[in-house]
C-alpha cells in the first residue's frame, strides 16, 4: 500500500499538469483494446459489432477533441512569449548587434594603440642605442636622416648600409637632411647649441664651433657624392636645412631611432607603429622643403678614391655649394678627411 501512495504521489502531480494528454492516452489504450476484443464480448453480431464500433467512434471523438484542446492550450501559452520576444529582445537586436559592432572596434583601437605605445622604447645607454640602430641598418633598403651635420651617419651609418647593399646587389634609397653649411646664422646656432650642453670635446677630439659646423655639412655633402659615384643602385639625396633641430631622426625600413646630445638617451619605434609613420611624413614633408643639391651632377664631377683638393673645390663649386673664400689646402684636406674616414662620435 505504502509503495501504491508513493508511485502515486509521484504521477499525481504529472496527471494533473497534463490531464488532457493523460486522458488521451487512456482513450488511445482503451480505442486500442477495443479494436482487438471479440466482437462477441459485446453482445451477438450484429448488436455486438455495432456497440464496438459506436464505442470506438465516440472514443476516438473524445481523443481527437482532447488533442485540440492540448494544442489550443499550448497555442495559447506560447503566444504571450512570442510576442515578448519578438516585441522585446527581437526587436532591440539589431541595436545590441550595432553596439556590440561599436565596442568591438573601441576594444581593437585600444589595443592597436596601446600596442603602439609599448613599442615606442625609451634606450638607456650607449650600448642599447648602438644595437638599434645595428638592427635599423640589418638588410634594410631605405634610410632617412634628419639632424645637425650628419656626423655619425658619415662615420657608421652610409658606409655599413652601402657595403651591405653591395653584397647582396640590392637597391638602396638614402635621404640626409642637415644644415645649410653656406647659412652662417644656423651654423652658428647649432654651434652654439652644442657648447651650451657641453664644452668638452666630444668623441671625435674635436670641440664645436661654426667652422666645425660648416665643414662637417661640407663633408657630407662630399661623402654622398663619393658613395653615389661608386655604387649604382644607391639612390642618394641630400637637403640642406636653414634651421635647427635639437633631435636627430634615423629611419629605417624596420625602426626609427630618435636620438639627443644626451649619448645614454634615445627612443626608438619599430615600423607599422603610430610614432614611426608620423615620423616618415614628418621626415618627407622636410626633406621637400629643403635645399636639394644637385646630386644627379654625380657624373660630371668625379671624384678619385682619394678625392684631391682640385676635385672637392671643383665639386663644390658645380653644384652650387662654394666653399668659403677663406679655406686653405689644409681646410680643403679636412673636409675630405671628415667625409671619408670619420670618426664615431660616440664611440668610447
Amino acid at each position: 500500500m505504502s509503495r501504491f501512495r508513493s508511485v502515486w504521489s509521484r504521477v499525481a502531480p504529472w496527471a494533473a499538469q497534463n490531464a488532457d494528454g493523460a486522458i488521451a492516452l487512456i482513450l488511445a489504450v482503451v480505442v486500442g483494446v477495443l479494436g482487438i476484443l471479440p466482437d462477441d464480448m459485446f453482445g451477438a453480431p450484429p448488436k455486438g459489432d455495432k456497440v464496438q464500433q459506436q464505442l470506438v467512434s465516440a472514443a476516438t471523438l473524445v481523443i481527437l477533441a482532447l488533442v485540440a484542446t492540448a494544442l489550443l492550450r499550448d497555442r495559447a501559452r506560447q503566444a504571450p512569449v512570442e510576442e515578448t520576444i519578438t516585441s522585446g529582445a527581437l526587436a532591440d537586436l539589431p541595436v545590441r548587434l550595432a553596439r556590440l559592432d561599436e565596442i568591438d572596434g573601441l576594444v581593437a583601437g585600444t589595443r592597436k594603440a596601446l600596442d603602439a605605445l609599448q613599442l615606442v622604447r625609451v634606450l638607456g645607454s650607449r650600448q642599447e642605442i648602438a644595437q638599434a640602430h645595428a638592427e635599423a641598418r640589418k638588410d634594410t633598403t631605405r634610410w632617412s636622416f634628419r639632424g645637425g651635420t650628419g656626423t655619425y651617419l658619415r662615420a657608421v651609418t652610409l658606409p655599413e648600409c652601402v657595403a651591405a647593399a653591395r653584397r647582396v646587389k640590392r637597391h638602396l634609397t638614402v635621404r640626409i637632411e642637415i644644415v645649410d653649411p653656406t647659412n652662417a646664422e644656423v651654423c652658428e646656432t647649432y654651434a652654439h647649441y652644442r657648447r651650451s650642453l657641453s664644452d668638452a670635446p666630444d668623441g671625435t677630439g674635436e670641440t664645436w664651433t661654426t667652422d666645425r659646423v660648416r665643414k662637417e655639412s661640407y663633408a657630407t655633402i662630399l661623402a654622398a657624392f663619393w658613395h653615389r659615384q661608386r655604387y649604382g643602385l644607391l639612390d642618394i639625396g641630400v637637403g640642406l636645412s636653414a634651421t635647427m633641430t635639437t633631435f636627430r631622426w634615423d629611419l629605417s625600413a624596420t625602426r626609427l631611432i630618435m636620438t639627443v646630445e644626451d649619448p645614454n638617451r634615445a627612443m626608438t619605434a619599430l615600423a607599422g607603429t603610430f610614432f614611426y609613420e608620423n615620423c616618415d611624413t614628418e621626415l618627407r614633408l622636410s626633406f621637400e622643403q629643403a635645399r636639394r643639391v644637385p646630386l644627379e651632377k654625380y657624373k660630371k664631377v668625379p671624384l678619385s678614391d682619394e678625392p684631391t683638393v682640385e676635385e672637392v673645390q671643383d665639386l663644390f663649386e658645380q653644384i652650387g655649394v662654394p666653399l668659403p673664400r677663406s679655406y686653405n689646402e689644409h681646410d680643403v684636406v679636412d673636409i675630405a678627411r671628415k667625409a671619408l674616414r670619420a670618426l664615431n662620435p660616440y664611440a668610447g
